[in-house]
């Protein structure tokens, strides 16, 4: 019995540690740091990428604003990060709004015209074409969706000229119709209601509203449309912003001043200073140019909530 208490004893952990009770020559296991949604890992070169996009961001927003205070002449004798002398947004805001027997506000109602009916009507064509495609099946539905990446991979100006010449041939060029039109086939809205209306909206949801003696049309406008919502508006956010800084089309399209959206008439008052005789109203075009994105900025600001839950849908999968 001794031996074998004695032999257990020097078997034990306790035996191979010195009597000086320290640890030396033992090896710590480094302790890894948890890194989680409250406290994200750190990195200094992502810390620094960031500041550069976001100083390349704000340094035009920041000159943009101080410019639209400054006169004419103040724009030419002062830095263009710091104020004038004299402050003069609001006689700048007035001036644009009255320049030329008001032509800014004409220019303003057609881009909301363009946007209300073109990124509206793009809107709900994406939507019902993204819900049939995510909840039907039907032959060539992959042909469809090769058609629909394919589309999105097009420029939109690599398609400008041909539908130029189609519209010229229907006579209706220099009409409000030749920018509406176009603004209504959006490939990328498509597919995003596509991929989100696939994610939100369960197939048993449906079923049950069909069992219950729903129709097709019902069960999408009271069952399908609101789970919709924050794709809905994520897709409105995108195509409105196309709409409303579409420069190329209307260049194209248009002649009669009268039907310009913001984009061509701020670029036609920028080019008054080139021709002889033309007024220099760079004030004015700064001015305008700060003025249009006013309501961009305000709609993000709105709908973030819903704009960042519609990017976000479909991220994770259970």
């Amino acid at each position: 019995m001794s031996g074998t208490s004695s032999s257990a004893t020097s078997a034990s952990p306790s035996a191979s540690v010195p009597a000086t009770g320290t640890t030396k020559g033992v090896p710590r296991l480094r302790k890894r740091r948890e890194h989680s949604a409250g406290r994200p890992k750190r990195s200094v070169l992502l810390t620094v990428l960031t500041g550069l996009i976001l100083v390349y961001t704000v340094v035009p927003l920041i000159w943009l604003v101080i410019s639209a205070t400054k006169t004419q002449e103040g724009l030419a004798d002062s830095s263009g990060l710091w104020f004038a002398d004299d402050f003069a947004l609001w006689s700048n805001i007035r001036d644009t709004f009255t320049y030329h027997d008001g032509i800014f506000v004409r220019w303003l109602l057609n881009t909301l015209l363009y946007v209300g009916l073109g990124a509206g009507g793009a809107t709900f064509l994406a939507i019902l074409g993204g819900y049939a495609l995510a909840k039907f099946n039907f032959p060539g539905k992959r042909g469809v969706f090769a058609v629909v990446i394919g589309a999105v991979a097009v420029p939109g100006t690599a398609l400008a000229v041909p539908t130029f010449l189609m519209f010229s041939k229907m006579g209706l060029t220099d009409t409000p119709w030749a920018v509406i039109i176009p603004s209504l086939v959006s490939p990328f809205g498509l597919y995003l209601m596509w991929v989100f209306a696939t994610e939100a909206i369960p197939v048993e949801l449906l079923e049950a509203a069909r069992i219950d003696g729903a129709g097709e049309a019902r069960t999408f406008f009271t069952v399908a449309l609101p789970l919709l919502a924050p794709g809905i508006v994520t897709v409105l956010l995108f195509t409105t912003v196309a709409t409303w800084n579409n420069y190329f089309l209307p260049l194209i399209m248009l002649k009669d001043p009268d039907w310009y959206p913001l984009t061509l008439g701020l670029d036609a008052w920028n080019n008054q200073a080139q021709t002889i005789g033309g007024d220099v109203i760079f004030n004015l075009v700064i001015t305008g140019s700060l003025l249009t994105i006013v309501p961009l900025i305000a709609a993000f600001l709105l709908l973030q909530k819903y704009w960042q839950s519609g990017l976000a849908a479909g991220s994770v999968k259970e």
